[in-house]
């Protein structure tokens, strides 16, 4: 059961706009105090739900497979996968951190010199200005690239290695919430809730 409770569940604010990915044991949590409610699809239509009406919801339309239900002494609830807030309607103001994965997230596992696709094993980061002509590990001097492409450019600047970048590395404008759900499986059951052109929009100071 303890693996079921750590299955992620999406969360929607009251403009139903995605704002986070949290453990099914937080949102059983939200849902049993009525700071939430189940959102579930079914027959293309959205149906909402109070904890009561997915107490009922479950009994009747008992889930198949173990990873989708919870059981308890008394009887199986589904697990929801996602909620929507009674009372938050805003959108968290969180600073992307600046890590491996992010930077391989925002250039599209793709060398910023040759532009090849790579599987992540095989790529590196490097320093648009080396950090000994004064370069900084900021969004705006880390790039992907790839091993052989790192190895040409050395500790010197593109132009003098004879290279181009690609494209004029930048801050994200996503939000971190993105990352952590562009990558899932679960994505096909919250795509209605991930627009990506709504992600990628330039936020509000």
């Amino acid at each position: 059961m303890e693996a079921v409770l750590e299955q992620p569940v999406l969360v929607l604010n009251r403009l139903w706009q995605a704002v986070n990915v949290i453990g099914a044991k937080r949102a059983f949590a939200l849902l049993a105090r009525g700071h939430a409610s189940v959102v579930h699809h079914q027959d293309d239509d959205f149906h909402v739900f109070s904890m009561l009406d997915w107490l009922d919801f479950s009994h009747n339309n008992p889930p198949v497979e173990t990873m989708e239900m919870v059981r308890t002494p008394s009887r199986l609830i589904r697990l929801p996968r996602v909620i929507l807030l009674t009372f938050f309607d805003k959108l968290p103001c969180k600073e992307l951190k600046l890590t491996r994965n992010n930077v391989f997230e925002r250039d599209k596992n793709q060398c910023q010199y040759c532009a090849r696709v790579f599987p992540r094993e095989e790529l590196n980061l490097d320093h648009v200005i080396p950090r000994h002509h004064g370069g900084r590990t900021t969004w705006e001097n880390i790039v992907c690239s790839c091993i052989r492409c790192n190895t040409r450019k050395a500790n010197r600047l593109p132009h003098d290695a004879g290279m181009r970048l690609i494209r004029k590395p930048a801050k994200p404008k996503w939000r971190p919430v993105i990352s952590l759900v562009l990558n899932t499986h679960h994505r096909a059951m919250w795509k209605d809730f991930l627009d990506v052109a709504y992600w990628n929009v330039e936020l509000e100071e």
